[in-house]
Order: C-alpha cells, then structure tokens, then sequence
C-alpha cells in the first residue's frame, strides 16, 4: 500500500502539542516489554483506519459500529477485494473527546499512514483534526449522526457525510410539532456540539413555521443527578413539547429522574437515544408514547408521496430487513444501530471507489480531493445501481471499469458538490415497553435548514 511521506504540521500550537504527546506515547510503548503488540495485517491489505468511541460517554455504540465495519470487510474480501488484495480495518479508540481523540487519530494517519479513515463520531474532533487532513490530503467518511456538516471545497483532503446533518433532523422534527397541532416548544439539550445543534436547529425551525419557543436548558454529560435542569425545563408553564437531545446514557439518567418526579410534560426524543442501551436503564414503560426521530432506513425507491402536499410518506423497510438479518446472523443475533448501518456503506462506498479508480488509472488514490470525487461521480444517477446485497458482480464490474452507483444498507447514495449525501425522508418512532416501534415517516422540505 502506498505509504505518504511526512509533511509539514499547520503552524498550530494545539497540533503539535498533540504531535508530541503521541511521538512520547509511541516511544513508552516501544519500550514497555508488557505492552500488547499491535495485531498484523493481511499481506499486501488496503487498510482503512477507523476511529470509534469504545470508552467515554459513547462507549455503548463503538463496538456496534465497528461490527458493522468488519461485517463490510469480510463482504467485500469475500467478492474479491480490490483485485485479489485483501482489504482491513485498523481501529482506534477515540475515547468519545475531542482532547483524547486527537492522538489515536494522529496515529492512524501519521503512524500507521493510512490514507481512509472512517469516523469520527465526534463533531469536535472532526474539526480538530481538519487542518491536519488537509495538509496530508487525507480522507475521511462520516457516517455518524455527530459528525459536522460539510458545506465547503478544499483543493485538498475530502469528507464525505453519509447521515443526514442537524438541520434535516431539526426541520423533521419541526414538521412533527406542527402537524401536532404543537404551539411551544423548548428543549433540554446536552452541552455538546452535536446534541446542542440539533436542539438550535429544532427550535429555529419551529419558529420559521409560525410557532413559538420558550427558554431551553443545557446540561454537562454524566453529572448524577438534573434536578435543576427538569425543574428549569418543566417549570409552572412547561412547554407543549420539551426535546430531550442527549446520548443514551445520560438520557437515561435524566429520564429515570424524570420519571421519579411524577413525569411532567411531553418528550421529544433525539436521534441519539434510539438504542438498546437507553431501554436497559430506564424505568418499563417510562417512556412509552413519545416520539422521535432517526434517519430513514428506507430506500428512496421504497418510499412514495401519497398527498397532494407532499407530506404523507408510505414506506417500506425491506432493504433495512434485509440488512439486520446479515448483521445478527454474523454477530450471534446482536441488532445493528441504525448508525451501523452508514458505517458499513462508509467502507463500501471507500472500496467502490478504489476499484473504479484502479481500474481506470491502474493505481489507487491516495488523495482525499481525489477520492472524493470519484465517489461523487461513481454516485450519479444516470450510474448502473449496485447493491449491498450483491458485492461481487458489483465489484467485477467495478474492475472492468464499469461506473456504478451504490445502493447501499442505509441509503441510496446522491452527493452534493461538497460531498454530502442528500435526504428526503427521516423515520419517527415510539417506545412500547421494552421495544422501539416505528411509526410513519417524515418528509423533509424545509429546504432552508437542508
């Protein structure tokens, strides 16, 4: 594999603080007898790093994700690899922080000199490590629902955002409250990027369709107790609908407290908190009724208006079916997120696009920029269709040079300029007992928030 020659850090203080606390890292492991070695890679292997939360406050999605990964790496092996070579993953923790993110990242690009690199979850730790991707013409696929939003052209490096950003799930939710007949709303919003954007995002929206907002609270992750932020939040004259835009495991907090003082109020429920780990901690039942708002897992083809305003949306989830029975039937009948789901489109879309490019130009790109154009382009409607569900008819026509475009378990892939990938429908859901149910889809049309 082509290994890139070190280039010059950005004149940045924060980087190369991070630059020498990884130099020192790497020497204290060289020199610990004990430590553990770093497992080897199929000879000649296309290595893609990835950087996942496996500790820190997301700690209960990483390992999810990363089987999604390795589920996409045994597929792709399996219909040849990149013609006959083996494809990998090579993981890091990014600790769920942008501060203890950095190094592990650091190490996949600079150490480990990979070229692709899935993730990160972290909407600051993308931003963090942005000035780096760009003076080594990296790449990197965003498939979270974190990670930020990508509204620019660079001559170097590329990003690609595979989930669709806070501002569909803001106008998705809007809509919600309004076809509710809802007339306040407010929010109680985690202190992070990701969470606190899509809380501005909701509110802002819900304004611009005529209704109106009172004071939201924010809160620190983790702390062991919110009295202060469920009394702020559900005061004497508590909004119709409060958002609760949290990652699970302090959602679960907040929502247990919630509940112990007598529920008061009407929940929304970020895209976040749909996973096992928010039904395992909080009370049977707590939650039941209250809807939220996740990506669409339906295929845009599975999905048809049914109203002359365009609002009403019938769906069917055959593909998304189709997919989780792969997922549980290789990982001993675990269910994948429906994050994972971008995740194994993110090293699919990668693969894909090295063929193509191979078999054009007889080398694999090393260039981000260049990456992701080509992925932009393999992803043109007027492409053949290629599907998850069948890698190695896609992957020998890829290396005979034939453009497809990629239907893959989460989506069917369309990129704007910047590399962004285009939504038109959101999935609202409900609990019931121990069990997420979903409920119909939304159109999203606000086309100013997009």
């Amino acid at each position: 594999m082509y290994r890139r020659y070190q280039q010059g850090f950005p004149d940045r203080s924060r980087l190369h603080g991070m630059r020498t606390s990884l130099l020192a890292g790497l020497v204290s492991l060289v020199s610990t007898s004990c430590a553990p070695a770093e497992p080897g890679h199929p000879a000649n292997a296309v290595v893609i790093g990835a950087i996942l939360p496996f500790s820190g406050r997301e700690s209960a999605i990483g390992g999810n994700l990363e089987k999604a990964m390795l589920l996409a790496i045994e597929d792709l092996n399996a219909a040849g690899g990149l013609d006959g070579r083996p494809f990998d993953i090579s993981s890091r923790d990014s600790h769920s922080s942008a501060e203890r993110g950095a190094d592990p990242l650091l190490e996949l690009l600079h150490t480990e000199q990979v070229d692709y690199v899935v993730g990160p979850e972290e909407n600051g730790l993308a931003l963090e490590i942005a000035p780096e991707v760009r003076a080594l013409d990296a790449f990197l696929m965003l498939p979270g629902y974190a990670a930020p939003s990508v509204a620019r052209s660079d001559t170097r490096g590329g990003w690609m955002r595979l989930a669709p950003s806070p501002f569909v799930i803001g106008c998705a939710l809007a809509k919600l409250a309004v076809r509710d007949g809802v007339a306040t709303v407010n929010s109680l919003a985690a202190r992070d990027d990701y969470n606190t954007t899509v809380s501005s995002r909701f509110i802002t929206a819900f304004v611009e369709l005529g209704g109106k907002s009172l004071p939201s609270t924010t809160f620190a992750s983790g702390e062991q107790a919110y009295t202060d932020e469920l009394e702020s939040g559900f005061g004497h004259h508590h909004a119709d609908r409060t958002l609760l835009a949290a990652y699970p495991l302090t959602g679960s907090t907040i929502v247990t407290e919630w509940t112990a003082s007598g529920r008061p109020g009407t929940w929304f429920l970020g895209p976040a908190l749909r996973t096992e780990v928010l039904l395992a901690n909080i009370p049977t039942g707590s939650l039941d009724g209250y809807v939220g708002v996740t990506p669409s897992l339906s295929l845009q083809n599975e999905c048809h208006i049914t109203d002359a305003a365009r609002e009403t949306v019938d769906c069917v989830t055959e593909n998304a079916a189709a997919f989780i029975e792969h997922f549980s039937r290789r990982w001993d009948g675990e269910v994948p997120f429906p994050a994972a789901h971008f995740y194994y489109d993110g090293v699919v879309l990668i693969a894909m696009g090295l063929a193509y490019a191979e078999a054009k130009h007889g080398v694999i790109p090393t260039s981000g920029h260049e990456l992701q154009q080509i992925i932009r382009d393999l992803n043109s409607p007027a492409n053949e269709s290629a599907s998850w569900r069948d890698l190695k008819t896609a992957m020998t026509k890829l290396r005979a040079g034939i453009p497809l475009r990629y239907v893959g378990a989460a989506a069917e892939y369309r990129f704007d300029d910047y590399g962004a990938n285009e939504h038109h429908f959101m999935q609202t859901w409900t609990i019931r007992g121990d069990a997420f149910v979903d409920l119909a889809p939304v159109a999203v049309t606000c086309d100013s928030w997009n």
